[in-house]
């Protein structure tokens, strides 16, 4: 499987999950910034009450720990115009970096996550 159809698998509605929702983060194990994102994303989760929880997938994709990951990040720079990481997805929304989710409140997060 290639690196662009990882990252197009990674970010296809999720019927494997049975419906489930899900945040995508591409991320490096190192990162300071990755390690903020997902600290909120997880503090976000704790939030949740546990059926919520049971329909929500979260993926953390770590690029440096993958052989093709830089061809990941290569291809998600052409899909997001942004070649940073952490790279974020919540539904199917990009949402972009550490700095672009910071301000999301647990309920504005919710509300990206479980719209229609």
């Amino acid at each position: 499987m290639s690196a662009q159809q990882i990252v197009d698998a990674a970010l296809a509605p999720k019927a494997r999950f049975a419906g489930k929702k899900q945040i995508v983060i591409f991320s490096k194990s190192y990162c300071p910034y990755c390690r903020k994102a997902k600290t909120q994303i997880e503090g976000f989760t704790k939030t949740l009450s546990q059926s919520e929880r049971d329909q929500l997938e979260v993926d953390i994709i770590e690029l440096d720990l993958r052989d093709d990951g830089s061809a990941m990040q290569d291809y998600l720079e052409t899909k997001t115009k942004q070649r940073t990481v952490p790279n974020i997805f919540i539904g199917q929304k990009h949402i972009g970096g550490s700095s672009d989710l910071a301000p999301y409140t647990n309920d504005k997060i919710k509300e990206v996550l479980f719209a229609v």
